[in-house]
């Protein structure tokens, strides 16, 4: 099932998004961050760090979906920058639901390195369509 639903975002796949493990509770996922995902520096953009987390927020939020629903779509995204991710670095994704309803659901993404320091929070907001 994993496949089928990066088959359907067409950008994360392009990022390099790979889904490791994705439930209605948790969603799982990895970056490696390459040269054309950074900044100066040889950094990770934010912009990447965003899109990496509203990707696993969107998977989560499209994973509880009621039936009948189209899709889902993000409203809202808050994003807290904790560290620089330098080029070559492999960043571990984990969405959690805080809450999910029959409109909205509000999902918190944790980016870390692989060593397990944090590099951004993530809340986002998704709605359903």
């Amino acid at each position: 099932m994993t496949v089928n639903l990066l088959e359907r975002m067409p950008f994360s796949t392009l990022m390099g998004v790979e889904l490791i493990e994705a439930t209605p509770s948790l969603v799982r996922a990895s970056l490696v961050v390459r040269p054309d995902l950074c900044t100066t520096g040889h950094h990770v953009h934010g912009g990447a760090l965003m899109a990496f987390a509203d990707a696993i927020g969107g998977v989560g939020a499209y994973l509880n979906l009621p039936e009948g629903s189209k899709g889902t779509t993000t409203i809202e995204s808050k994003t807290n920058f904790l560290a620089a991710a330098a080029e070559g670095a492999i960043l571990i994704g984990e969405a959690t639901p805080v809450q999910v309803g029959r409109r909205i659901s509000v999902w918190q993404t944790r980016i870390r390195l692989d060593n397990g320091r944090e590099v951004a929070l993530v809340t986002q907001t998704q709605l359903v369509l």
